[in-house]
């Protein structure tokens, strides 16, 4: 098997099966993220223990590529300190919007498999919009995100 139909492969089970897809009641945080171009949506909640993400979730509707991305979100930035999920946006967004940025599965993990997304341009934001969501989420910003 390939590195290409490894990732597919991760996408399209979390796709499927997403991880932490539910509502948090309890959040101390939340954000809702809405992508136009072709109508994704979530809310993505947070839990904080300290500076630290103790749990994390999301909710919504939306591609294929959209709900992976958050299921793998959410698996990656459980148990980080903000400024660490800060710093794995960026490294998400340079992956995901820059040719040739280094996407090596022994640093991101099964986030590695998002890195294929930006052969598409159109599917980027799909992608990156939980991402962005993040942020606005830990910075308690009340406007909802667009990708647009």
């Amino acid at each position: 098997m390939d590195l290409k139909d490894l990732y597919r492969d991760v996408i399209v089970d979390h796709n499927r099966n997403p991880r932490n897809f539910r509502p948090m009641p309890d959040a101390d945080r939340h954000a809702d993220g809405f992508n136009p171009l072709c109508g994704d949506r979530l809310t993505l909640y947070v839990k904080l223990d300290g500076d630290r993400i103790s749990d994390v979730s999301f909710q919504g509707d939306g591609c294929a590529i959209s709900v992976a991305s958050a299921s793998l979100l959410t698996e990656s930035v459980r148990g980080r300190t903000v400024p660490e999920a800060e710093a794995l946006f960026s490294t998400m967004h340079r992956v995901l919007t820059r040719e040739g940025e280094d996407a090596d599965p022994a640093v991101l993990g099964k986030l590695a498999a998002l890195s294929g997304v930006r052969e598409f341009p159109a599917r980027v934001k799909c992608a990156s919009l939980c991402w962005h969501t993040l942020e606005a989420a830990l910075h308690s910003e009340a406007a909802p995100v667009s990708t647009e």
